[in-house]
C-alpha cells in the first residue's frame, strides 16, 4: 500500500509541474470567453501559433497569475471588449485586433490591460488593416511595476489611449494613427517613477491632443504630432 501511495503522490507532483497551454480557434457570430491561469509558463497561444476569434462580437477576459506566461491572440470582428489582468514577472502579451481584415475592421474596441510585476512585454495593435471607428484603451501598471515594455499601436478615428504606470525604468512606444477631426486622436499618459523612455507619434487631420504627466528623474520623452 505504501508503494502505491508513493507512486500516486509522485504522479501528482509531476503533473503540477506542467504548464497549462490553451489554443483557441473560434468562428461565429459572437464569443464570450473567460480564461484564468495560475502558475508559470502558461500560454494562451504562443509565439508561433496564435489563438484566434473571428466573428462580429468578441468579449475576451484573461487572468494570468505567475511568471513567464504568454498571451498571443488575434481578433477579427466588428466589436471587441476585453480585460487582461497580469500578476507576475516576465510575462508576454501580443494582442491584435483586426489582424487580417477578413471579417470587418474591429470598428469598436474597448481594451483594458492591468499588470503588476517586472520585465513584462505588452504589445497591443488595434485597427491594423483599417481604422477603428472608436477605440478606448487603458493600460495600467500597479505600484512596483518596473522594467516593463509597453508598445501600443492604435489606428482609429477616435482613439483614446490612457497609460498609467507606477514603476521605474519602463519603456513606452506609442503610435496613434488614423483620421482626426471631430474629437479624433487623444492620448492621456501618466507616469510615476524614474527612468522612463517614452516615444509618442500621433497622425491625422486635426484633433491631435496629448495630456502628459510624469514624475521622477531621468525621463526621455519624444512626441511627434502630424497633420
Amino acid at each position: 500500500m505504501k508503494t502505491i501511495i508513493s507512486v500516486i503522490m509522485l504522479l501528482l507532483m509531476t503533473s503540477l509541474s506542467y504548464a497549462n497551454d490553451i489554443y483557441v480557434t473560434q468562428s461565429g457570430a459572437s464569443l464570450d470567453l473567460d480564461i484564468t491561469q495560475d502558475g508559470s509558463n502558461n500560454t494562451v497561444g504562443n509565439s508561433t501559433t496564435a489563438s484566434t476569434s473571428t466573428g462580429a462580437t468578441t468579449i475576451l477576459n484573461i487572468d494570468q497569475i505567475g511568471d513567464s506566461n504568454v498571451i498571443t491572440y488575434q481578433i477579427n470582428g466588428a466589436t471587441y471588449t476585453g480585460v487582461i489582468n497580469l500578476v507576475g514577472n516576465s510575462n508576454n502579451v501580443d494582442l491584435n485586433c483586426d489582424s487580417t481584415g477578413g471579417n470587418s475592421s474591429c470598428g469598436s474596441a474597448n481594451a483594458v490591460i492591468n499588470f503588476t510585476g517586472n520585465s513584462n512585454d505588452i504589445d497591443l495593435d488595434i485597427g491594423q488593416t483599417s481604422s477603428a471607428t472608436s477605440a478606448d484603451v487603458d493600460i495600467v501598471g500597479q505600484t512596483g511595476s518596473d522594467s516593463n515594455v509597453v508598445a501600443a499601436t492604435v489606428d482609429g478615428n477616435s482613439a483614446i489611449l490612457t497609460i498609467t504606470v507606477n514603476g521605474d525604468t519602463n519603456n513606452y512606444l506609442i503610435d496613434i494613427d488614423g483620421n482626426g477631426d471631430a474629437n479624433g486622436h487623444t492620448l492621456i499618459h501618466s507616469h510615476t517613477g524614474g527612468i522612463a523612455d517614452v516615444d509618442i507619434i500621433q497622425s491625422g487631420v486635426n484633433d491631435n491632443m496629448i495630456t502628459l504627466t510624469t514624475s521622477g528623474d531621468n525621463a526621455d520623452i519624444d512626441i511627434s504630432q502630424t497633420d
